[in-house]
């Protein structure tokens, strides 16, 4: 048995019934506090989503709006980075059992497929994943460029130019009498 996550908003599917059911969920600062330890972020001042789950036999749609502040580290220096989304979100939730594949080939637009098991979906638990990955991979200060430089890390035209100038058939390319 897996621990509750720190955002959980377990949603009853018979509260869900035949119609769409309309949502709106909130992050407390406890929860908020949470993630943010769980996603390695400095912080994370808001959390909300709103959405609508419609039923499809034992399979719950989603669609909704994920709404976030938070603050990332800079990859580069380790300053903070501020970091906003406000973006749509659709997925599909559908049971657990043995009849399901591990591993699911999706096309661009399929739905992200999240497993339940119950009588219950968790909306908060999967806001809080497409949360973390709406985020910024790799977040940067506007001038981290200058410090990766002072650092000696090469551009990616800069590595590139130095790989070929290091190939063995560099030599082949240049002109005679170089």
């Amino acid at each position: 048995m897996s621990a509750t996550p720190e955002f959980s908003r377990p949603v009853r599917l018979d509260m869900i019934g035949e119609g769409a059911f309309d949502l709106h969920i909130a992050a407390g600062d406890g929860e908020r506090a949470a993630l943010a330890e769980r996603f390695a972020l400095p912080g994370i001042a808001l959390l909300e989503a709103d959405a609508t789950l419609k039923r499809d036999g034992e399979t719950v749609i989603v669609a909704g709006r994920l709404r976030a502040t938070a603050t990332q580290r800079c990859v580069a220096t380790g300053e903070p980075v501020p970091a906003r989304i406000d973006e749509p979100f659709a997925l599909r939730f559908e049971p657990a059992g043995e009849g399901r594949p591990e591993e699911l080939e999706l096309d661009e637009d399929d739905l992200d497929v999240i497993a339940y098991e119950g009588n219950a979906v968790d909306l908060g638990e999967a806001v809080a994943q497409s949360f973390a990955l709406a985020l910024d991979p790799f977040p940067r200060v506007a001038d981290a460029d200058m410090y990766l430089r002072a650092a000696g890390v090469l551009t990616e035209e800069e590595a590139e130019a130095a790989r070929v100038a290091a190939s063995p058939f560099a030599a082949l390319k240049r002109p005679a009498g170089d």
